[in-house]
């Protein structure tokens, strides 16, 4: 534990961010309009708080419960054998059974899988990275880590003015039920970006929020940067959470979301050819929908993620469709954001917040393949640009002539390794 520590802490470095003692500690809240009444003080939301007791569930729902969407199976055994399954945290290995046939799944697609290289997990000023760069637009390879760039076939926004498609990366964790209990007292509901790893951790909480009409979608087995990967390698890591994802609900997921936004062309076909379409959140006047809340336990104060909260939703009222924003689940002090400020606040300013399937104006059954109304369901709407055109390729993640903003491109890259090594504390703490 010592050296996965000091490991954190280089990382932290290496990504750039800030430690609670520096000036970013002193950095001002914007007002809000609303807050929760029970909400943790601000000033105990940091890197370093105390861990503070988890929620229990407030429900378990036993095998054979019936799901709120007609025609799914009924709800299987939350049981998991942990030797069923690869290793938490690591890229799975790719001599199974299961593996392969997921490989031969893709090529029986029809679907044609682009010959472009690997790239370096340093970034996007890394030398070794380009070539890649060079061709991360819309016009090449269409890269939205370097070149902000976006596919028709990607969800980004949401059709509707003032629209918020609600999501949550990364869980479930031992603080997603206080989450589940402020959606369902509030009558919302969000998609959750679902860590296969973390599934099979904690199937209960998989079910709960499956049970609770949640929308649940596929974020990889150990939230990797996709591009960084071989083919067979981004086909385990699909493959392997939307198979947990299955076993514990009884429904498998069509959508995914690329850990860090890392999308390529070639990532694109490879999730196209296992049915499942990308999600990615908002870009609009030159930034990204980030909050940035996943870099609070690596020392960013609590009161600039709540500033980039207040300027997306600034940034959002002027759009004319909906938005996505990217926030988390895995973390005591994301959750105690949400709960306690986020969620309050954007209820006050009367946001619309609903899961990203409804926020398409689909049901929710058509998120699954098992009860999707529509084969080509959920992106039939396509893509759509902040200004409401859509387009077949469009740059505006916030990078500027192949330099990303804070929010998305080096930093999501280089972040990635916050990112993994967070992940392996998690999964020791959800085994505990």
């Amino acid at each position: 534990m010592i050296a996965l520590t000091a490991l954190l802490a280089a990382a932290a470095v290496a990504n750039g961010q800030v430690t609670q003692t520096s000036t970013a500690a002193n950095v001002s809240p914007p007002a809000l309009s609303s807050t929760n009444p029970t909400a943790i003080p601000l000033s105990s939301i940091y890197a370093s708080a105390p861990t503070q007791a988890t929620v229990a569930l407030h429900t378990t729902y036993a095998a054979g419960a019936t799901p709120p969407i007609s025609g799914a199976p009924a709800l299987p055994t939350a049981a998991i054998t942990a030797a069923n399954w690869p290793a938490l945290d690591q890229i799975p290995p790719l001599d199974s059974p299961q593996v392969k046939q997921w490989i031969q799944e893709v090529a029986n697609s029809g679907i044609k899988i682009p010959t472009v290289a690997q790239t370096s997990a340093g970034g996007c000023s890394d030398p070794a990275n380009a070539a890649a760069l060079a061709n991360a637009t819309a016009q090449g390879n269409c890269w939205w880590t370097c070149g902000g760039c976006s596919r028709d076939t990607d969800i980004t926004t949401c059709p509707d003015k003032a629209t918020w498609g609600l999501s949550f990366d990364d869980g479930p964790s031992p603080y997603t039920p206080d989450l589940l209990n402020y959606l369902d007292a509030n009558k919302i509901k969000s998609t959750f970006f679902v860590v296969g790893s973390r599934a099979i951790s904690r199937p209960e909480m998989l079910q709960a929020e499956y049970m609770g009409g949640h929308q649940l979608s596929v974020h990889t087995w150990s939230h990797p940067t996709l591009t960084t990967l071989t083919n067979e390698q981004i086909i385990a890591e699909l493959g392997w959470t939307r198979e947990a994802i299955k076993q514990i609900t009884g429904v498998t997921p069509n959508t995914m979301r690329p850990p860090y936004g890392d999308i390529d062309d070639r990532v694109r076909a490879i999730a196209n050819a296992m049915k499942l379409t990308p999600i990615i959140w908002t870009s609009a006047n030159g930034g990204s929908f980030d909050t940035n809340d996943w870099h609070i336990p690596s020392g960013l104060s609590s009161a600039e993620v709540l500033n980039s909260f207040d300027k997306i939703l600034d940034t959002a009222g002027s759009l004319n469709t909906g938005f996505i924003v990217l926030a988390h689940d895995l973390y005591q002090q994301t959750v105690d954001l949400a709960v306690g400020y986020v969620l309050p606040d954007a209820q006050a300013r009367k946001f619309n917040m609903m899961s990203i399937v409804e926020c398409l104006k689909k049901p929710l059954g058509d998120a699954y393949i098992e009860t999707s109304s529509n084969s080509s369901s959920p992106a039939s709407t396509g893509t759509h640009s902040a200004g409401g055109s859509q387009s077949t390729g469009t740059s505006g993640s916030g990078s500027n002539n192949g330099q990303s903003s804070s929010s998305s491109g080096a930093s999501r890259i280089v972040g990635g390794l916050v990112g993994a090594v967070v992940g392996i504390a998690a999964g020791v703490v959800l085994l505990l």
